[in-house]
């Protein structure tokens, strides 16, 4: 009975500090990003962190609601995939930006990772409305960094090897 109900929780809690600390370890502020020019409009450093621990816990959250909501083993099939594909883009977006110190390629990935938002939101929300409207926040603020990305490689265009 345990892991019936509570399995689904434990394994999405696990894959989403999984995806955290990927993220985190990948983010490294050290003298070439404080170098990066910046529009005045940039979130405050302090502010990421909690802002995605928001963010991680609502998709987590989420993925719990569309699991429990269709237990059709294409349905969470389909799930899995989605939230794999996510999961893979927003860990890959902290490491071409801040290991391979390439703006201009990280403009490129997080379209592909605004997309799968979109994807998630819409198969999340197919099993529960309210699992697909739990990731409109996170849509939003990749939203934002996508702007915020774009900006840096205008102001920055030769913070790179271009």
């Amino acid at each position: 009975m345990f892991a019936g109900e509570w399995g689904p929780a434990l394994v999405t809690a696990f894959a989403a500090l999984a995806v955290a600390v990927a993220g985190g370890v990948a983010t490294r502020t050290d003298a070439w990003y404080f170098a990066l020019r910046f529009p005045a409009w940039k979130p405050p450093d302090w502010a990421f962190g909690p802002i995605w621990s928001v963010i991680i816990a609502l998709t987590a959250t989420s993925a719990v609601l569309a699991w429990n909501a269709d237990p059709e083993p294409a349905a969470r099939a389909r799930l899995v995939a989605v939230f794999t594909v996510n999961s893979v883009l927003n860990i890959a977006w902290s490491w071409i930006f801040f290991r391979l110190r390439r703006p201009d390629w990280a403009l490129v990935e997080v379209g592909l990772l605004w997309l799968s938002i979109v994807a998630l939101a819409l198969t999340v929300g197919h099993a529960s409305p309210i699992a697909g409207l739990l990731n409109l926040p996170y849509l939003a603020w990749v939203s934002v960094a996508a702007c915020l990305n774009l900006t840096i490689v205008r102001l920055n265009p030769h913070a790179w090897g271009a």
